[in-house]
């Protein structure tokens, strides 16, 4: 498969359910962000297409981006009882921070990025 340009524009790093754990744990205490989408997820790829379009902006607070297709890794996606995706998870360190769901556009997801 092919994946979105979004993620390597982006340097968004992908996750599965056997690396997920120790990927971030390897972070430390760094703010992480996890991006958990779906093959053919039509809401998913509004938000991938938008924010490649602000790729720039996006790269630009400190936080340590990820993706998981929950299609491929749905234990993940049952895991942080995920109902709907596109959906973006945050942590410190192993501490769930909160999450941004359904994607809100971009003014308002770079909104809620800058207060974290």
């Amino acid at each position: 498969m092919i994946a979105h340009p979004f993620f390597a524009t982006t340097q968004t790093e992908e996750l599965t359910l056997a690396n997920f754990d120790e990927r971030l744990k390897a972070h430390g205490q760094d703010l992480v962000g996890v991006f958990f989408w779906g093959k053919d997820c039509p809401n998913c790829e509004v938000a991938k297409d938008m924010l490649l379009q602000h790729a720039q902006e996006f790269m630009s607070y400190k936080i340590k981006w990820f993706h998981v297709n929950v299609y491929e890794n749905f234990d993940l996606g049952t895991r942080f009882g995920l109902f709907g995706i596109p959906t973006f998870i945050f942590f410190r360190g192993e501490k769930k921070l909160g999450r941004i769901s359904p994607f809100p556009g971009t003014q308002p997801f770079f909104e809620a990025l800058a207060k974290l």
